[in-house]
């Protein structure tokens, strides 16, 4: 967990794989008003750079947030992606799936954490893992600097897949308790927001308006609702190729792959109640009560 000089966390370790390396983040320019969107993965991270982008940009139909939203911890973003995000002029929208006692912080920026149930999580990841190209494994295994194991092939079995993420911490990623517990830790930050996936679900245009006045962004009232509009799951399905990385080059059927279904509680059909009661419990044991009520509701964050 991140340990507090004065009021401030501070990083305590590195985290390094085939996708992340944390200590590109050692010297990073912040700004004063610079958005960080933190996510474990697969929790609604691109919708809301999306919205956090629409935000700032007043409901541009046009802008592509993959290409001004950099992951500024994956290890293979090529040199001109990040001297892009330093010549912008306009308040920058960053994003990290680090844990946070893993990330340089600032008290300067303002920092969204999204978080989804972790079952929600893996029915989602397996498809974002299933369809990677042959190019994408090329990428994250034998781009130089990779620390630790390959990146496998998905195990096909959707509920083997979901159990050996549950019982491994997130193989073959990273892990899922530790991102939650260290974002969960800095809740009470005054720069610190947590969002869920499922209140973004239940209510996007009222927790558009949270998310704004969080970041001190005022909209006028007559481009609310294109703004609101660019951030529904249909219209980022219509123009998918603005949001997949790489406008979806590492996926079999490319960015439609990318921005796939979207919907919660699909493994519902699929887990044995037992299953399902394994990753509860799993959950209370290594976030504590609040915290894991949170992660299955989104209530009482």
């Amino acid at each position: 967990m991140s340990e507090i000089v004065g009021e401030w966390p501070r990083k305590t370790r590195e985290l390094q794989n085939h996708h992340m390396d944390s200590t590109l983040w050692d010297d990073f320019p912040f700004r004063d008003d610079d958005v960080i969107v933190g996510t474990y993965a697969k929790t609604g991270t691109t919708w809301t750079q999306q919205i956090v982008g629409q935000l700032i940009l007043q409901g541009d139909a046009q802008i592509a947030m993959t290409e001004l939203s950099p992951w500024w911890d994956m290890r293979f973003i090529p040199p001109e992606a990040r001297e892009a995000l330093h010549a912008q002029a306009h308040r920058r929208v960053i994003k990290t799936h680090l844990p946070a006692d893993a990330l340089v912080m600032s008290p300067k920026a303002k920092y969204l954490y999204v978080a989804r149930d972790g079952r929600d999580v893996v029915w989602s990841l397996h498809n974002h893992h299933s369809n990677h190209t042959e190019e994408a494994f090329q990428v994250f295994n034998e781009t130089p600097g990779r620390v630790g194991p390959t990146l496998p092939r998905a195990d096909p079995d959707i509920r083997r897949y979901f159990m050996t993420w549950l019982e491994t911490d997130g193989t073959p990623y990273w892990s899922f308790w530790e991102n939650i517990a260290s974002w969960w830790a800095l809740r009470h930050h005054p720069n610190v927001r947590l969002v869920h996936f499922a209140k973004l679900k239940a209510d996007l245009a009222g927790e558009m308006r949270e998310i704004a006045d969080f970041l001190e962004i005022e909209i006028p009232e007559d481009r609310w609702p294109q703004a609101v509009e660019h951030c529904t799951f249909d219209y980022m399905k219509a123009h998918a190729e603005r949001y997949a990385p790489g406008a979806g080059m590492f996926w079999e059927g490319g960015a439609d792959t990318f921005i796939h279904k979207g919907n919660n509680g699909r493994w519902k059909d699929v887990l044995t109640p037992a299953e399902s009661l394994a990753y509860e419990r799993m959950a209370r044991e290594r976030l504590g009560e609040d915290c894991a009520r949170w992660l299955m509701t989104g209530e009482d964050a």
